[in-house]
């Protein structure tokens, strides 16, 4: 007889134990996709402001009625192409949205032979407008430093720098400038993250900004939302499974 002992297999885990496990599971899945829906939420909450556009000016990009979303920044750190919300005594102190076409020290100036706005002698390609569109009002203007030049994308439907030429050249200083336009949030259909115009990128100095917090916030959102979601489904799915078995 042979002194050698076989050892004997371990017990099934306890259905109780199991259980317990796939519900710590579930709760740490869950915490964390709480974690993540009240970290990105908090940084929307604190970084961008609704905006409610009032008119066609800035058609086809945005349209009246749209809700957008802006984060809060320096005028100063806002570039050519920024479409950007701001307010000013001098225009009615009325908030508006409108683009940034020039910053200071830049020279404005419409139109060339193909009714393109030039800048800095730079003539500009804008496809984001509503169409090509043939600007009866021609001027030439130079920005201050500390102010920007700003026009609607519907050319011909925007009271814009151009209507007020004869108040510091149409310009608005940078501290009016309350946000930049980074996303839409409503309507549903139109939801979406801005693009980013490459149409001023050949001149020297301060262009449209990339990307901010928005698209990486919106996506950590909803991450969060669909743990929580589905570690709730499967833990309830467990939960008839094991009612079925017992029954």
């Amino acid at each position: 007889m042979s002194d050698v002992m076989t050892p004997r297999a371990a017990p099934p885990r306890p259905a109780k134990a199991r259980r317990s496990v796939g519900a710590l599971a579930q709760g740490l899945v869950i915490g964390l996709g709480f974690v993540l829906l009240v970290g990105a939420f908090g940084v929307l909450a604190v970084q961008y402001r609704p905006y409610r556009i009032p008119t066609q000016s800035m058609a086809p990009t945005l349209t009246m009625g749209d809700t957008v979303l802006a984060r809060s920044v320096s005028g100063d750190s806002v570039g050519r192409g920024d479409v950007v919300v701001f307010q000013d005594q001098l225009w009615g102190n009325a908030q508006m949205v409108k683009r940034v076409v020039a910053v200071g020290g830049d020279t404005v100036v419409c139109c060339d032979a193909q009714h393109r706005l030039m800048v800095n002698d730079h003539p500009i390609d804008e496809p984001y407008l509503a169409k090509q569109q043939l600007n009866d009002k021609l001027f030439t203007t130079v920005v201050p430093p500390g102010r920007l030049f700003l026009m609607g994308d519907n050319r011909d439907a925007s009271l814009d720098s151009r209507s007020h030429l004869d108040l510091a050249g149409g310009t608005v200083a940078t501290t009016e400038v309350l946000g930049r336009v980074e996303g839409t949030a409503w309507p549903a259909g139109r939801a979406g993250l801005s693009g980013r115009t490459v149409a001023f990128d050949g001149l020297a100095g301060p262009t449209a900004a990339k990307p901010g917090l928005l698209g990486p916030a919106v996506i950590t959102m909803a991450a969060g939302a669909a743990m929580i979601v589905l570690a709730s489904a499967v833990g309830g799915l467990a939960s008839l499974v094991r009612r079925f078995r017992r029954s």
